[in-house]
C-alpha cells in the first residue's frame, strides 16, 4: 500500500511538472500573439509579412516588412545546414558503425564538449578570425556577412546533429547489420542500403533539431553576420536576421509604440517557425524509435 501511494506521488509530481511546462509554453504563446495583434493593427499583417523594407525608425515613413529579416535568417540557415549535414551524418556514421571502442571513447565526449562552447566566444572567433579570411580568399572588403555565420552556425549545429544521428544509427537492431552482411554485402553497402535507411527517421530528426539551433542563435550572428537591414543579395552580403533584430532593438525602443510590438511580432513568427520544426523533429525521433523497438 505504502509502494503503491509512492508510485502515485511520482507519478503525480511528473504530471505536474509536464502541467507546468505546458502552461509556461502557452503562456510565451499568448503574451507574443497578443503584442503582435497590437501591431498588426496598425501596420496591417499583409504589410508586415511581405513588406520587403524593415525602417522602424522613420518618422513619416516607418516600415515594417520582415521579408528582409525572413530571407537573412532562412540564408544563414540553409547555409548552416548546406555545411552541417553531410559532415554531422559523416561523423555520426564513423562513430556509429566504424570507430572502434577506444575511439568512440575519446571523441563522442570531444563532440558533446563542442556544445559547451560559448556563442560569444564562436562569435569572437569569427570576427577576429574567420572574417578576415573570408575577406582574404574571395577579396571582399570585410567578412561580416551571411556566409562567416553559416560556418559559424553550422559548427555550432554539429554536436546536435552528430549526438542524435550517431544514437538513431546505434538504436538499429543489430540483426539488420548481419543478415546484410550474411547475404554478402560489404559493410559500406550494408551502411548505405540497410543501416541508414533504417535511422532515416533519426537522422532527419537531428538535422532539423541542428536548423532549430541555428536559427534561434543570437550573438553569433550580431557579432558577425554584419546586421545591415538591406534585402539581401547573396551569402557575400550583410544581412540581419530575426533573432539579431529583436535583441539589437528591443533594449533602446519606446515602450508600447508600433516599433515595440513589432519586434514582439517578429518573435510570434520566429517562435512559430521553431515550433513547427521541433514538432517535425519529434515525428521522425518517435519514427526512429519505433525502428529500434524492432
Amino acid at each position: 500500500m505504502k509502494s503503491m501511494n509512492k508510485e502515485k506521488a511520482i507519478a503525480l509530481f511528473f504530471t505536474l511538472n509536464g502541467a507546468v511546462v505546458v502552461l509556461i509554453l502557452l503562456g510565451i504563446f499568448y503574451m507574443l500573439l497578443s503584442s503582435s495583434v497590437q501591431a498588426w493593427r496598425v501596420v496591417g499583417l499583409g504589410s508586415f509579412l511581405t513588406g520587403r523594407v524593415w525602417n522602424p525608425t522613420g518618422f513619416f515613413d516607418a516600415s515594417f516588412g520582415t521579408i528582409p529579416l525572413m530571407v537573412g535568417t532562412m540564408m544563414v540557415t540553409l547555409g548552416a545546414v548546406a555545411i552541417a549535414l553531410p559532415l554531422g551524418v559523416a561523423c555520426a556514421t564513423y562513430l556509429a558503425e566504424i570507430a572502434s571502442n577506444w575511439e568512440r571513447e575519446i571523441f563522442k565526449p570531444l563532440v558533446e564538449l563542442l556544445a559547451g562552447i560559448p556563442s560569444v566566444v564562436i562569435g569572437f572567433f569569427g570576427l577576429v578570425v574567420l572574417s578576415r579570411i573570408i575577406a582574404r580568399v574571395f577579396g571582399l572588403s570585410n567578412g561580416l556577412n551571411a556566409l562567416n555565420a553559416s560556418i559559424l552556425l553550422a559548427f555550432m549545429a554539429l554536436p546536435t546533429i552528430i549526438s542524435i544521428a550517431e544514437d538513431a544509427l546505434t538504436a538499429v537492431p543489430d540483426e539488420f547489420r548481419e543478415a546484410s552482411l550474411a547475404l554478402g554485402a560489404t559493410k559500406w553497402q550494408t551502411i548505405r542500403h540497410v543501416t541508414f535507411p533504417a535511422a532515416i527517421s533519426g537522422v532527419s530528426a537531428a538535422v532539423l533539431l541542428g536548423v532549430g539551433r541555428a536559427i534561434g542563435e543570437t550573438m553569433t550572428v550580431i557579432m558577425v553576420a554584419g546586421n545591415a537591414i538591406a534585402f539581401p543579395k547573396g551569402l557575400f552580403s550583410s544581412v540581419r536576421t530575426m533573432t539579431a533584430t529583436i535583441a539589437i532593438e528591443l533594449g533602446e525602443v519606446s515602450f508600447n509604440t508600433t516599433h515595440y510590438y513589432a519586434l514582439f511580432a517578429v518573435g510570434f513568427l520566429l517562435f512559430l517557425i521553431t515550433f513547427v520544426i521541433s514538432l517535425i523533429a519529434d515525428v521522425f525521433l518517435h519514427r526512429s524509435a519505433e525502428v529500434g523497438k524492432q
